[in-house]
């Protein structure tokens, strides 16, 4: 009997250390369930603060070489979604983005990473502005552990295009969803 328990604990401790093992996650200290004005875009009939969330990850695997930041909304009604925050070429010693990193005017994005252009047709962060009584949007916000230092592309680069080199070069992905609506005024 005192065998089995010892194998049986054995088996109990190895597995816990096998199944607990550390992912690659992200966080916020800003976002909730639902984004807050803050974050909301200020334009096409939104008049939020169009900040963008602080943001933190850990545990990034073994091979990460950079990282890339989305934020996308499947839910727009336009047939392909919409991105609203593309920032790639992190460099890998980075785990965190302050608040309102996404303004490219206040240059507080790490150093070397690029905020290309978004759906709204701005580079940086675009917020959250759903059509008025369209009920709530998700929000994915995407950090990527990438294989390469960087992806090659500019500021200038559409959304779809950045998705395409993230997509081939992604080693890990970690999401936060939030939600946004807007009533009818």
């Amino acid at each position: 009997m005192k065998k089995a328990n010892f194998l049986f604990g054995l088996i109990l401790a190895l597995s816990t250390s096998v199944f607990s093992q550390n992912t690659f996650t992200l966080t916020s200290q800003d976002l909730g369930g639902q984004a807050a004005t803050s974050n909301e875009f200020n334009g096409f009939g939104c008049k939020g603060k169009n900040e963008s969330p602080q943001l933190s990850w850990a545990n990034a695997p073994e091979g990460t070489k950079s990282f890339a930041v989305t934020m996308y909304d499947p839910d727009a009604p336009t047939g392909s979604g919409w991105w609203h925050w593309v920032l790639f070429d992190i460099p890998s010693n980075i785990t965190e983005l302050v608040a309102n990193a996404g303004n490219v005017e206040l240059s507080l994005a790490p150093k070397g990473a690029i905020q290309s252009i978004t759906d709204y047709g701005a580079k940086g962060y675009g917020g959250p502005c759903p059509p008025e009584g369209h009920g709530l949007h998700q929000y994915i916000i995407t950090v990527f552990a990438l294989k390469t230092d960087s992806l090659g592309l500019d500021e200038n680069t559409n959304p779809a295009v950045v998705g395409y080199y993230i997509w081939n070069n992604t080693i890990a992905k970690a999401s936060i969803i939030t939600y946004y609506g807007r009533e009818r005024e």
